[in-house]
Protein backbone atom coordinates (compact mmCIF):
# COMPACT_ATOMS: atom_id res chain seq x y z
CA UNK A 1 0.00 0.00 0.00
CA UNK A 2 1.74 3.09 -1.11
CA UNK A 3 2.36 5.63 1.69
CA UNK A 4 2.63 3.01 4.58
CA UNK A 5 4.60 3.39 7.29
CA UNK A 6 6.79 0.10 8.02
CA UNK A 7 9.17 -0.01 11.61
CA UNK A 8 12.49 0.57 8.96
CA UNK A 9 10.88 3.89 7.36
CA UNK A 10 11.96 7.20 8.15
CA UNK A 11 9.88 9.83 10.11
CA UNK A 12 8.67 12.49 7.47
CA UNK A 13 11.03 15.56 8.55
CA UNK A 14 12.89 18.02 6.19
CA UNK A 15 16.43 17.90 6.24
CA UNK A 16 17.68 21.28 6.08
CA UNK A 17 21.14 22.30 4.18
CA UNK A 18 23.44 25.31 5.90
CA UNK A 19 23.19 26.95 2.60
CA UNK A 20 19.34 26.82 2.92
CA UNK A 21 19.69 27.75 6.66
CA UNK A 22 21.32 30.69 6.00
CA UNK A 23 18.49 31.70 3.34
CA UNK A 24 15.94 31.36 5.83
CA UNK A 25 17.74 33.41 8.45
CA UNK A 26 18.33 36.80 7.09
CA UNK A 27 21.77 38.18 6.12
CA UNK A 28 22.22 39.79 9.62
CA UNK A 29 21.36 36.51 11.60
CA UNK A 30 23.71 34.51 9.19
CA UNK A 31 26.49 36.70 10.43
CA UNK A 32 25.85 35.04 14.05
CA UNK A 33 25.05 31.54 12.40
CA UNK A 34 28.66 32.02 10.51
CA UNK A 35 30.07 34.28 13.01
CA UNK A 36 29.73 31.26 16.33
CA UNK A 37 31.76 28.66 14.50
CA UNK A 38 34.78 31.26 14.15
CA UNK A 39 34.73 32.98 17.34
CA UNK A 40 34.68 29.17 18.47
CA UNK A 41 37.67 28.30 16.57
CA UNK A 42 39.14 31.41 17.37
CA UNK A 43 38.73 30.69 20.94
CA UNK A 44 40.19 27.22 21.49
CA UNK A 45 42.95 28.61 19.13
CA UNK A 46 43.73 31.93 21.38
CA UNK A 47 46.75 30.36 23.36
CA UNK A 48 48.50 29.95 20.04
CA UNK A 49 47.03 32.98 18.29
CA UNK A 50 48.44 35.90 21.12
CA UNK A 51 50.94 37.85 19.23
CA UNK A 52 52.83 38.44 22.85
CA UNK A 53 52.65 36.72 25.89
CA UNK A 54 49.49 38.34 27.86
CA UNK A 55 51.28 37.52 31.45
CA UNK A 56 54.59 39.73 30.72
CA UNK A 57 54.98 43.11 30.07
CA UNK A 58 56.37 44.00 26.33
CA UNK A 59 56.14 47.85 26.31
CA UNK A 60 55.13 50.68 28.10
CA UNK A 61 52.85 51.01 30.50
CA UNK A 62 49.30 52.64 28.68
CA UNK A 63 50.34 52.29 25.23
CA UNK A 64 47.26 53.77 22.90
CA UNK A 65 46.13 51.67 20.80
CA UNK A 66 48.37 51.29 17.84
CA UNK A 67 49.53 49.33 14.42
CA UNK A 68 52.05 47.57 17.09
CA UNK A 69 49.60 46.88 19.89
CA UNK A 70 46.25 46.64 18.22
CA UNK A 71 44.34 47.68 21.55
CA UNK A 72 47.39 49.18 23.36
CA UNK A 73 49.14 48.45 26.61
CA UNK A 74 47.41 48.17 30.28
CA UNK A 75 48.68 49.56 33.41
CA UNK A 76 52.37 46.60 33.64
CA UNK A 77 53.00 47.24 29.89
CA UNK A 78 51.22 44.18 29.04
CA UNK A 79 49.81 43.79 25.33
CA UNK A 80 46.06 44.19 26.17
CA UNK A 81 44.75 42.31 22.10
CA UNK A 82 46.71 39.08 23.50
CA UNK A 83 44.71 39.07 26.74
CA UNK A 84 41.54 40.24 25.35
CA UNK A 85 42.36 37.13 23.21
CA UNK A 86 43.04 34.81 25.76
CA UNK A 87 39.99 36.62 27.61
CA UNK A 88 37.91 34.71 24.93
CA UNK A 89 39.13 31.77 25.31
CA UNK A 90 38.47 31.59 29.16
CA UNK A 91 35.06 32.85 28.89
CA UNK A 92 33.92 31.58 25.46
CA UNK A 93 34.99 28.08 25.89
CA UNK A 94 34.27 27.19 29.39
CA UNK A 95 30.82 28.54 28.61
CA UNK A 96 30.80 26.10 25.98
CA UNK A 97 31.24 23.55 28.50
CA UNK A 98 28.79 24.28 30.48
CA UNK A 99 26.04 24.36 27.58
CA UNK A 100 27.03 20.54 26.78
CA UNK A 101 27.11 19.39 30.25
CA UNK A 102 23.55 21.35 31.16
CA UNK A 103 22.32 19.89 27.91
CA UNK A 104 23.51 16.41 28.01
CA UNK A 105 22.02 15.75 31.74
CA UNK A 106 18.93 18.15 30.94
CA UNK A 107 18.21 16.51 27.61
CA UNK A 108 18.87 12.79 28.57
CA UNK A 109 16.07 13.44 32.09
CA UNK A 110 13.80 15.39 30.34
CA UNK A 111 14.01 12.40 27.38
CA UNK A 112 13.36 9.52 30.18
CA UNK A 113 10.69 11.69 31.68
CA UNK A 114 8.89 12.36 28.44
CA UNK A 115 9.73 8.96 27.37
CA UNK A 116 8.20 6.71 30.30
CA UNK A 117 5.91 9.10 32.07
CA UNK A 118 3.96 7.90 35.21
CA UNK A 119 5.87 8.43 38.14
CA UNK A 120 9.46 9.14 37.48
CA UNK A 121 8.18 11.87 35.41
CA UNK A 122 6.27 13.41 38.22
CA UNK A 123 9.63 12.87 40.11
CA UNK A 124 11.79 14.43 37.35
CA UNK A 125 9.56 17.01 37.14
CA UNK A 126 9.25 18.41 40.45
CA UNK A 127 13.09 17.75 40.66
CA UNK A 128 13.31 20.43 37.77
CA UNK A 129 10.72 22.62 39.61
CA UNK A 130 12.69 22.78 42.52
CA UNK A 131 15.68 23.95 40.66
CA UNK A 132 13.78 26.66 38.03
CA UNK A 133 12.27 28.46 41.30
CA UNK A 134 15.22 29.31 42.90
CA UNK A 135 16.81 32.53 41.75
CA UNK A 136 19.68 31.06 39.89
CA UNK A 137 21.91 34.28 39.80
CA UNK A 138 21.99 34.28 43.12
CA UNK A 139 22.31 31.19 44.45
CA UNK A 140 25.31 30.80 41.28
CA UNK A 141 26.78 33.77 43.40
CA UNK A 142 26.75 32.12 46.79
CA UNK A 143 27.68 29.03 45.66
CA UNK A 144 30.91 30.44 43.94
CA UNK A 145 31.48 32.19 46.88
CA UNK A 146 31.33 29.20 49.41
CA UNK A 147 33.89 27.23 46.97
CA UNK A 148 35.80 29.95 46.39
CA UNK A 149 37.20 31.60 42.82
CA UNK A 150 38.46 29.67 40.44
CA UNK A 151 37.06 28.75 36.91
CA UNK A 152 36.09 25.41 37.62
CA UNK A 153 34.17 26.43 40.37
CA UNK A 154 32.92 28.96 37.99
CA UNK A 155 31.25 25.98 35.74
CA UNK A 156 30.18 23.89 38.53
CA UNK A 157 28.31 26.45 40.34
CA UNK A 158 26.65 27.49 36.80
CA UNK A 159 25.74 24.27 35.71
CA UNK A 160 24.30 22.82 38.30
CA UNK A 161 21.48 25.53 37.80
CA UNK A 162 21.33 25.38 34.10
CA UNK A 163 20.12 21.79 32.95
CA UNK A 164 16.60 22.16 34.37
CA UNK A 165 15.88 24.43 31.11
CA UNK A 166 16.85 21.99 28.68
CA UNK A 167 15.18 18.58 30.77
CA UNK A 168 11.91 20.58 30.45
CA UNK A 169 12.30 21.28 26.55
CA UNK A 170 13.17 17.85 25.75
CA UNK A 171 10.27 16.47 27.63
CA UNK A 172 7.65 18.61 26.55
CA UNK A 173 9.20 18.28 22.84
CA UNK A 174 8.82 14.85 23.27
CA UNK A 175 5.29 14.81 24.57
CA UNK A 176 4.52 16.63 22.00
CA UNK A 177 6.10 14.56 19.46
CA UNK A 178 4.30 11.47 20.27
CA UNK A 179 1.03 12.37 19.44
CA UNK A 180 2.69 13.10 15.82
CA UNK A 181 1.49 10.72 12.86
CA UNK A 182 4.25 9.46 12.07
CA UNK A 183 5.52 8.10 15.74
CA UNK A 184 1.53 6.52 16.10
CA UNK A 185 2.27 4.82 13.14
CA UNK A 186 5.64 4.00 13.80
CA UNK A 187 4.44 2.80 17.25
CA UNK A 188 1.81 0.64 15.46
CA UNK A 189 3.84 -0.86 13.23
CA UNK A 190 6.31 -2.17 16.15
CA UNK A 191 9.00 0.43 16.77
CA UNK A 192 9.67 0.23 20.45
CA UNK A 193 11.99 1.56 23.40
CA UNK A 194 15.36 3.14 22.52
CA UNK A 195 14.61 2.49 18.47
CA UNK A 196 11.72 4.85 18.79
CA UNK A 197 13.26 7.66 20.59
CA UNK A 198 16.57 7.98 18.68
CA UNK A 199 15.23 7.40 14.95
CA UNK A 200 11.57 9.33 15.43
CA UNK A 201 11.41 11.24 18.99
CA UNK A 202 14.98 12.68 19.20
CA UNK A 203 15.69 14.32 15.63
CA UNK A 204 12.19 16.42 16.34
CA UNK A 205 13.45 17.69 19.67
CA UNK A 206 16.69 18.88 18.57
CA UNK A 207 15.24 21.82 16.90
CA UNK A 208 13.95 23.19 20.18
CA UNK A 209 17.16 22.34 22.10
CA UNK A 210 19.63 23.59 19.24
CA UNK A 211 18.23 27.14 19.51
CA UNK A 212 17.81 27.17 23.43
CA UNK A 213 21.38 26.04 23.80
CA UNK A 214 22.83 28.88 20.87
CA UNK A 215 20.71 31.32 22.72
CA UNK A 216 21.99 30.59 26.17
CA UNK A 217 25.68 30.92 25.14
CA UNK A 218 24.94 34.87 25.45
CA UNK A 219 23.76 34.10 29.11
CA UNK A 220 26.84 31.95 29.70
CA UNK A 221 28.95 34.60 28.79
CA UNK A 222 27.42 37.36 30.55
CA UNK A 223 27.05 35.55 34.08
CA UNK A 224 30.71 33.87 34.06
CA UNK A 225 31.79 37.63 33.15
CA UNK A 226 29.74 38.97 36.02
CA UNK A 227 31.36 36.62 38.15
CA UNK A 228 35.02 37.46 37.31
CA UNK A 229 33.98 41.38 36.96
CA UNK A 230 32.86 40.64 41.02
CA UNK A 231 36.18 39.03 41.54
CA UNK A 232 34.83 35.82 41.59
CA UNK A 233 36.26 34.23 38.43
CA UNK A 234 40.11 33.03 38.17
CA UNK A 235 42.86 34.74 40.16
CA UNK A 236 44.79 37.23 38.71
CA UNK A 237 47.04 37.90 36.99
CA UNK A 238 44.79 35.22 34.30
CA UNK A 239 43.08 37.36 31.92
CA UNK A 240 39.07 37.20 32.03
CA UNK A 241 36.99 39.86 30.26
CA UNK A 242 34.57 40.55 32.89
CA UNK A 243 37.87 41.08 35.52
CA UNK A 244 39.94 43.21 32.73
CA UNK A 245 37.10 45.53 32.74
CA UNK A 246 36.36 45.82 36.45
CA UNK A 247 40.00 46.67 37.09
CA UNK A 248 40.26 49.40 34.65
CA UNK A 249 36.80 51.25 35.12
CA UNK A 250 38.79 54.24 37.41
CA UNK A 251 40.80 54.57 33.53
CA UNK A 252 38.09 55.17 31.60
CA UNK A 253 38.42 59.05 30.86
CA UNK A 254 41.82 58.62 30.48
CA UNK A 255 42.98 55.74 29.13
CA UNK A 256 39.39 54.44 27.26
CA UNK A 257 40.29 51.59 25.48
CA UNK A 258 41.68 49.20 28.87
CA UNK A 259 38.03 49.13 30.16
CA UNK A 260 36.25 49.77 26.76
CA UNK A 261 37.52 46.43 24.09
CA UNK A 262 37.63 43.89 27.05
CA UNK A 263 33.50 45.18 27.64
CA UNK A 264 33.53 45.42 23.47
CA UNK A 265 34.67 41.75 23.22
CA UNK A 266 31.76 40.68 25.83
CA UNK A 267 29.27 42.65 24.09
CA UNK A 268 30.31 41.26 20.54
CA UNK A 269 30.19 37.15 21.66
CA UNK A 270 27.15 37.82 23.15
CA UNK A 271 25.93 39.05 19.93
CA UNK A 272 26.74 36.36 17.79
CA UNK A 273 25.47 34.30 20.22
CA UNK A 274 21.74 35.92 19.88
CA UNK A 275 22.19 36.65 16.41
CA UNK A 276 22.91 32.99 15.65
CA UNK A 277 20.43 31.72 17.98
CA UNK A 278 17.37 34.28 16.00
CA UNK A 279 18.65 32.93 12.98
CA UNK A 280 18.85 29.22 13.37
CA UNK A 281 15.28 29.47 15.04
CA UNK A 282 13.72 31.41 11.86
CA UNK A 283 15.41 28.71 9.81
CA UNK A 284 14.09 26.22 11.17
CA UNK A 285 10.75 27.65 12.03
CA UNK A 286 7.68 25.29 10.48
CA UNK A 287 10.76 22.68 9.36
Amino acid sequence: MTGALGPDAQPAEPRIQWREILRRAGWLESIGIVGVPAVTAIAFLAPWLTPFDPLQRVASAYLAPSGEHWFGTDEIGRDLFSRVLLGVHNTWVPGLAVIGFSLIVGSVLGLISGLIGGKLDLLIQRLTDLFLVLPATMVVLAVVATLGPGLVNTMIAIAIFWWPWYARISRDEIRRLRARPHVEAARIAGVRGLRLLLRYLLPGAVPALLIAATLDVANIVMTMSLLSFLGLGQPAPAPELGAMTARALDSLTVHWWLPILPAAAIFLLCLLANLAGDGIRAALRGA
